[in-house]
């Protein structure tokens, strides 16, 4: 009798708390060390990531024109792109970037300074200007990382930006055109990065005394970044299920 009478009393206080608020916060902490090892696990047990020298971006290409002499330039850097492309296969120059743990003593990681996050990427890559030949580069990116919450897919995402790159490697061919091919590159193809989905870290309340539960929806986010450590706060609503 006295366990049906605070178990009664228990579920009323629990329903008296959510009537006044009914959403919740959880804390994640996510330090530097972690994603340190977390690199290292990928680089030790997978192939560097790797993705192709975005080209085809509208920096690099001449805007269309009703004007004859800009159709002509238009086309012959069409069949100069074309040409390349032939030459690229003909040789086997893979033109790519390929990220890299380490490249000139900078390490690929995740930093927390100053209210910001910071990621140095090294990487290192070939490409095949025309009428040069393939040609092997190596450097770091500087890059901050911007959180976003999304929550239709309920994902808490980061999206890339690239401050400035340092290049080495290319015997100083094309240096200024491979940096915005790589600022291009990281900014396309790795964008948005999945920090981890909110869903799995929701759960189910069981309410036996109610015959029923209650269910966990993220509905927002807030952070803070500390000296080497940031927390990601997740506001949940609970939701009635049957």
């Amino acid at each position: 009798m006295t366990k049906k009478i605070l178990s009664l009393i228990l579920t009323v206080l629990i329903f008296t708390t959510l009537s006044k608020a009914q959403t919740a916060e959880v804390g994640v902490m996510l330090s530097e060390q972690f994603f340190d090892s977390l690199l290292d696990a990928i680089f030790k047990n997978f192939n560097a990531p790797e993705f192709p020298i975005a080209k085809n971006n509208s920096e690099f290409q001449i805007p269309d024109s009703k004007s004859k002499t800009q159709g002509f330039v238009s086309s012959f850097q069409a069949n100069e792109q074309k040409t390349a492309n032939q030459t690229s296969q003909i040789t086997g120059c893979k033109e790519s970037i390929r990220l890299q743990r380490e490249i000139d003593g900078v390490r690929t990681a995740v930093r927390f300074r100053d209210g910001k996050i910071y990621a140095p990427i090294a990487f290192s890559g070939s490409y095949n200007p025309p009428l040069i030949g393939c040609v092997d580069f190596q450097g770091w990116a500087e890059t901050n990382i911007d959180l976003e919450f999304d929550r239709q897919s309920q994902k808490l995402i980061g999206k890339v930006r690239v401050l400035n790159v340092q290049l080495s490697g290319a015997g100083g061919i094309g240096s200024s055109i491979l940096t915005r091919l790589v600022q291009s590159s990281i900014d396309r193809k790795i964008n948005p990065v999945e920090i981890f989905q909110t869903d799995k870290l929701s759960f189910l309340v069981p309410i036996q005394t109610a015959g029923g539960s209650l269910q966990m929806k993220a509905v927002g986010f807030r952070h803070e970044v500390g000296s080497g450590v940031l927390n990601v706060y997740i506001a949940y609503q609970f939701i009635k299920v049957n």
